[in-house]
């Protein structure tokens, strides 16, 4: 029954995930003048992508407070800092718009000041279409004289018109690019930012299920990559570490023999004569102190790297690029489904010294070891996010979610892997054998001392 509930849970959270990604515009199919939704997402410097914030942080046009819709459409997506809104841009199938006044801003200091920011760290924005992203830039920033330090030689100007052009196929939208016009003057005494926009519609024969290749920039690889050529590297690498591998094991064979039948009073080999390993040869098996925490460690890195591989494999075999903050939601099932992998691990790198009842330290720390620290930085970042009232701040409801999560995935799965590894797992036997006072350590020449 234990094993059963994080199962359930994950399958409905994958099932709650897509249904939440489909959000209204389902079928993503259309008829001629139906009205399509322009989600409004985040600004934020050019120079610092994961510092983000709302689009309305800057006085753009707002949408009417009694219109006022939000989209959450998965957990990852809240991961990644994306808050959509609805925005007035009224956009409707295959119905070309003539530039259409959105609304108009009176230019106070205030104002001012406040897109003057934004140029001067040349923000971008981001809205998403029909689930496909567009970007542009807020404004354009000019110097007159580079050489001068006078504060009177940068022009600072915003884009006021948002042309959008617009691809389709049949009853589909296949692409979206806006190219911003009307940079206007940021200076008091100036007339009112007038906000519009325009959208042109042309049809194309490229199919849905090829509008985000041009997300990845194909042909910028297309004829770089020489298959054979990394085929025969690898070939060639591989023979060499077979080579080396089978050296050494016919090298240290002997050695280790040797050494398995000496006692711990017994030393025919002049210690003068050892180098490297095998002046330590008793104390190479030897376990560290803080066993546990050093099983943990264990563990929990060979499901940190069972994660990235198997996140990067979903990626390739599928299409976890499109959806916005699939890969962090994909990364975040697979790590909390990985559990049992990191206590199976570590709960069999502690049999291998002993059979005390450190074994629940062990999984106490697996479970709890990474994911603790990780949720200190996530704080610490969350309370400079929120002062910053930036859209990196994780919310408290996906956050809440995420605990659910590691408390009913994550931890039973460290619990059934620790069971399975400490009563299945056998004793660590070394090759040689591990002398039972450890060898002093040698002082350092005077030369070698800092």
């Amino acid at each position: 029954m234990t094993l059963k509930i994080p199962f359930c849970f994950a399958i409905l959270l994958a099932f709650a995930e897509l249904i939440l990604v489909e959000g209204d515009e389902r079928s993503q199919r259309y008829t001629d003048g139906e009205k399509i939704t322009l989600w409004v997402n985040k600004v934020g410097p050019f120079v610092n992508p994961q510092e983000t914030y709302s689009y309305y942080s800057l006085p753009f046009c707002k949408v009417d407070p009694d219109k006022w819709e939000t989209r959450w459409s998965g957990l990852g997506e809240a991961l990644e800092g994306n808050a959509l809104v609805k925005s007035d841009y009224t956009i409707r199938f295959k119905k070309p718009e003539e530039p259409t006044l959105i609304c108009s801003t009176k230019l106070d200091t205030k104002v001012i000041e406040q897109f003057r920011a934004a140029v001067d760290n040349h923000y971008w924005y981001n809205f998403v279409f029909d689930e496909l992203p567009i970007w542009g830039m807020v404004g354009h920033l000019t110097i007159h004289n580079a050489t001068s330090m006078a504060g009177d030689n940068k022009e600072y100007s915003v884009y006021t018109h948002k042309k959008f052009s617009i691809a389709y196929n049949e009853d589909r939208v296949i692409e979206v690019n806006v190219t911003d016009e009307k940079p206007q003057a940021l200076t008091l005494g100036a007339p009112a930012l007038d906000f519009t926009y325009s959208v042109e519609w042309t049809p194309t024969t490229r199919r849905f299920s090829q509008r985000f290749n041009r997300y990845l920039d194909h042909d910028f690889f297309e004829h770089q990559i020489h298959w054979f050529s990394i085929f025969n590297s690898f070939m060639m690498v591989m023979f060499l570490i077979g080579l080396v591998t089978l050296i050494l094991f016919r090298t240290l064979k002997n050695d280790y023999q040797r050494y398995s039948r000496m006692g711990d009073d017994e030393d025919p080999v002049d210690p003068a004569e050892e180098t490297g390993w095998k002046q330590v040869q008793g104390d190479v098996f030897r376990f560290p102190p803080y066993y546990p925490f050093f099983c943990a460690m264990v563990g929990t890195g060979i499901q940190l790297i069972l994660m990235v591989y198997l996140t990067t494999a979903l990626s390739i075999a599928g299409t976890l690029y499109i959806g916005r903050g699939s890969v962090s939601t994909a990364a975040l099932l697979v790590y909390a489904m990985s559990s049992f992998v990191g206590g199976y691990v570590s709960a069999s790198h502690y049999v291998k010294q002993s059979k005390g009842s450190a074994w629940i330290k062990t999984m106490v720390l697996t479970a709890g070891g990474f994911s603790g620290l990780c949720v200190l930085v996530v704080l610490l970042l969350n309370m400079v996010a929120v002062g910053y009232n930036s859209l990196a701040a994780i919310p408290f409801g996906t956050m809440v979610v995420v605990v659910l999560i590691w408390v009913f995935v994550s931890c039973p799965l460290v619990l059934a892997g620790t069971l399975v590894g400490r009563n299945f797992s056998k004793p660590f036997a070394p090759p040689c054998r591990v002398s039972q006072i450890p060898r002093q350590i040698p002082e350092k020449k005077w030369y070698l001392q800092r």
